[in-house]
């Protein structure tokens, strides 16, 4: 068998072929590195872009005890039937009862009660809440302005509203020209102007000298208002009550936000009861102090200002509990 001759720089064709296709691989493969890189970074920009801001946490995550966070001298204040009571019935008074939560850590509370001997009564219920958002773009704190705001709603007080900002009119720059005054109406003329250049009639009810045809001075108009013969004046309401400035109100220098609020009610028979309301809020934390007076009887309605004095100093000592 004759073999074939090899001759140099001469490429057999199997090689050639397997050339080629080695090319065509090669190819598709930079073809498909190339568009994997591009898509490789447009997957690393989206997983870096910034989240969304997650809202600060409340500044308190745990409450103190209630029945043991007010002193001993101010519930004897706010409890005077307690005097009356032997040694062992008034430590179980001061040391009041605890609200029944399943979470102390999220709200607590403490009632106590006494009884005077005229018949009456006083009773103080203290409520602390931790308020918690779950939505990690609203703070706690103003998940408690929310609760904050629900009980001012409750308690008669309006929540002040931000003025709208009032736009502008545009300036139309000064004119070029220059600026004359307009002119002044001719007077009227015909039956009218007759009458402006006719002098007052006389009447029979009316002099020069400002007198009725009576000899009863006539009226003039001056510029304070007019009264009622009862005193009041005719321009307001009579049956709104006079304001004492113990009306529910917001109160200043008392945790972030403060208020008080005061009711007035029967209680059957003659007896009457009052209801004193002091809330504050702090950080993500709501205080409710009510403070409750009951009268028997014939005896005067509860006074509006000892309560509320009351209440607001217990309200401040809470305030700096929270402090510590």
């Amino acid at each position: 068998m004759q073999r074939k001759r090899y001759s140099p720089g001469r490429v057999p064709g199997t090689l050639l072929g397997l050339g080629a296709g080695l090319g065509v691989v090669l190819g598709a493969l930079t073809g498909c590195s190339a568009g994997g890189t591009a898509e490789d970074v447009t997957v690393d920009a989206k997983a870096g872009s910034a989240a969304a801001p997650v809202a600060p946490p409340g500044r308190y995550r745990t409450l103190f005890e209630p029945c043991g966070a007010v002193p001993q001298d101010a519930l004897r204040e706010l409890l005077p039937g307690t005097l009356a009571l032997s040694d062992a019935e008034r430590a179980k008074a001061l040391r009041g009862t605890a609200a029944v939560t399943y979470d102390t850590d999220r709200r607590v509370g403490c009632t106590w009660t006494a009884d005077t001997v005229d018949g009456g009564s006083h009773r103080l219920v203290l409520d602390v809440e931790r308020v918690v958002s779950y939505d990690p773009t609203v703070s706690d704190a103003t998940r408690a302005q929310e609760v904050y705001t629900r009980k001012q709603l409750a308690a008669g007080i309006a929540v002040p509203v931000a003025p709208t900002p009032t736009p502008t009119a545009p300036s139309t720059g000064p004119s070029n020209g220059p600026t004359t005054a307009p002119a002044s109406a001719p007077p009227a003329s015909g039956a009218a102007g007759a009458a402006t250049t006719a002098p007052p009639a006389t009447t029979a009810s009316t002099t020069a000298t400002g007198t009725t045809a009576t000899g009863a001075p006539a009226s003039t108009t001056t510029g304070t208002p007019s009264s009622t013969a009862s005193g009041a004046p005719a321009s307001g309401d009579p049956s709104a009550p006079a304001t004492t400035g113990l009306e529910p109100r917001l109160l200043g220098g008392l945790g972030d936000i403060a208020f008080v609020g005061d009711t007035l009610g029967p209680v059957g028979g003659a007896g009457r009861q009052r209801v004193v309301s002091v809330v504050f809020r702090t950080s993500n934390v709501v205080v409710t102090v009510e403070y409750r007076q009951r009268t028997a009887g014939a005896a005067p309605a509860p006074d509006s200002k000892e309560l509320q004095d009351r209440a607001q100093n217990l309200a401040r000592l809470l305030a700096d509990r929270l402090e510590e």
